[in-house]
């Protein structure tokens, strides 16, 4: 019996734990399909995750390349500069800049530092005023003006500077100041014509007149400081009058060498004044051109003042002509000045312009008369090594087609 009952309660127990064991995989494989099911889920979910992704991608790629296209066609100039570095510039500021042909050297880590002094000047007031600021340079072509305003990146570590090309604004503002110049110029002109030419004429006369008759040392030296007076006033007259007369010229046959012993002798007086002296090289005897003598005349007068004026403390003009190989006639008037700064020098001949007091006609009035007479005017100096200026005539044809 015992036995009997030890069986049955060892096969109660084997069944009970076989029951179990049923339950428990029973139970494992429900868990298994549930997690099957949430991993099939899960899956779904990365897969939609991962398309959205791949087209907010797409689409940020998409807005980052219209972001370029703009920044790329935009008219203005933009510059990225962090930690000293140019970190994206737009092919305007390239162009503004130069840059390809600054050659930055990345190497160095400090591609800012190395752009033109007067361009990281400007983008520095802008940084200090947070307003628009100006300024003009010359780049490898021509001089230009840049307007730039700067902004602070989000960040607060970069910079981006925003770049207008105004040279054209910046040249017509100065073609419309010149205008200005021209009309109170041509308003001028007309007083003078009417109130003060006669006048100064019959002043000349007199004063001609009086150097003519027998007087003291003392009371010819005023005569001459009043004769100087009068044609460096002439002189100035003539040019407004010149600079806005539309009337034709008379040429005719006229003696160049007459025309250099002219100048000589018109200036000695201001001359010995100033303690100048001239010094005339004449080869052209003999030599004859169609030409208006006045406005010749007027030329090398406005050329001698100058020399005049810029020499108060004494110095010498060295006036000569002859006629080149090629057939030209060939007037220089030089001085021991104190020359004519390379900055300068390509501007001389432009109305307006003046390195001293003065209108700044005299250059521009002299290159108008020697283009009328189918010639060329060229200036050739440097600090400190006086100034000479180079007439050529051509002696076969004057420009109104008269031959001498």
């Amino acid at each position: 019996m015992i036995g009997g009952d030890g069986g049955r309660l060892e096969t109660e127990v084997l069944q009970r734990a076989f029951f179990s064991f049923a339950e428990a995989a029973h139970s494992l494989e429900r868990s298994y399909e549930l997690l099957r099911a949430e991993v099939a889920r899960l899956n779904r979910d990365l897969e939609a995750k991962n398309a959205e992704l791949a087209e907010s991608l797409k689409e940020n790629q998409s807005i980052r390349q219209r972001l370029r296209q703009i920044l790329e066609s935009l008219p203005c100039g933009v510059l990225a500069v962090v930690d000293g570095r140019i970190s994206q510039a737009n092919p305007e500021a390239v162009r503004l800049l130069e840059l390809k042909k600054l050659e930055l050297k990345k190497e160095e880590g400090n591609e800012f530092a190395q752009l033109p002094e007067v361009v990281r000047s400007l983008f520095e007031r802008a940084q200090r005023s947070g307003n628009e600021e100006e300024a003009a340079w010359r780049d490898f072509r021509e001089a230009r003006w840049l307007a730039v305003r700067c902004a602070t990146l989000g960040d607060g570590e970069g910079r981006v500077f925003i770049l207008r090309d105004i040279s054209e604004r910046k040249r017509l503002e100065q073609t419309q100041a010149q205008l200005g110049r021209e009309r109170a110029l041509a308003e001028l002109a007309t007083v003078l014509a009417h109130e003060v030419r006669n006048p100064l004429a019959s002043l000349e006369l007199f004063g001609g007149l009086l150097a003519e008759s027998v007087l003291e040392n003392e009371q010819r030296g005023w005569v001459e400081q009043i004769q100087s007076g009068l044609r460096s006033l002439a002189v100035t007259v003539n040019n407004v009058l010149q600079f806005h007369s539309s009337a034709r010229s008379e040429p005719a046959p006229i003696a160049l060498q007459e025309l250099l012993a002219w100048t000589q002798d018109f200036f000695a007086p201001l001359a010995r004044q100033r303690k100048v002296q001239i010094l005339l090289r004449n080869a052209l005897r003999g030599t004859f051109m169609a030409a208006d003598r006045h406005r010749l005349q007027q030329v090398l007068s406005n050329l001698m003042l100058n020399a005049i004026g810029v020499m108060p403390g004494g110095g010498l003009i060295r006036i000569s002509g002859k006629v080149s190989p090629e057939g030209y006639a060939v007037i220089e008037v030089a001085d021991t000045g104190p020359g004519i700064s390379a900055e300068d020098l390509p501007r001389i001949f432009e109305a307006g312009f003046s390195t001293h007091s003065g209108a700044g006609l005299g250059l521009a009035v002299c290159r108008t008369i020697v283009a009328q007479h189918g010639g060329t005017i060229e200036a050739a100096s440097g600090v400190g090594q006086g100034a000479r200026f180079t007439l050529r005539f051509p002696l076969g044809k004057s420009a109104d087609g008269v031959r001498p």
